[in-house]
């Protein structure tokens, strides 16, 4: 497979900036800042969903996983389970997140990971959203809505370009 040019931080200085910051270099970064407008404007909105809201951090990454896994991209799953871990999801949660034997997390939980699996899955949720809107307020909902659709484009983004995480 023809790899996609990863920029060089020394020909962008935002990427640059990000990986100062990260102190580590990323093939994520360095490939979406092919177009810099892009990659300028991609941070902030994953800060935004994906960082501190209404819904728990721990939450927001078990339905990060539970995309990551039905997508099965290598790159967001390597991301997350490294995430998971920080946000307290233990290595036999990221197992049944992954084998989808999720009787073991609280009802919230379970209506969340289902339902992130479903709208990967189908783009449509119809089956899981009523049991989602029992446990969490509307605003809630958008942002878990929020995270599995950008779960679902950074999925798509690393698997449609053969991405694989760093070593």
């Amino acid at each position: 497979m023809t790899a996609i040019k990863m920029v060089d931080p020394g020909q962008n200085e935002f990427l640059a900036g990000l990986e100062a910051k990260s102190k580590r270099p990323s093939h994520f970064f360095r490939t979406m800042a092919n177009r810099p407008e892009v990659l300028q404007n991609f941070v902030p909105l994953y800060g935004a969903i994906a960082g501190p809201g209404s819904v728990e951090r721990r939450t927001k990454e078990l339905v990060y996983l539970a995309c990551s896994f039905a997508n099965e991209c290598a790159y967001c799953t390597a991301a997350h389970v490294a995430s998971g871990k920080k946000a307290g999801i233990t290595p036999e949660e990221m197992e049944a997140i992954q084998t989808e034997q999720d009787h073991g997390f609280s009802q919230p939980e379970r209506a969340a990971i289902q339902y992130a699996r479903e709208l990967t899955r189908t783009a449509d949720a119809a089956d899981t959203r009523a049991a989602l809107l029992e446990h969490f307020n509307d605003e809630q909902v958008v942002e878990i809505t929020l995270v599995a659709a950008m779960a679902n484009f950074t999925n798509r983004f690393n698997n449609g370009l053969g991405m694989q995480p760093e070593a």
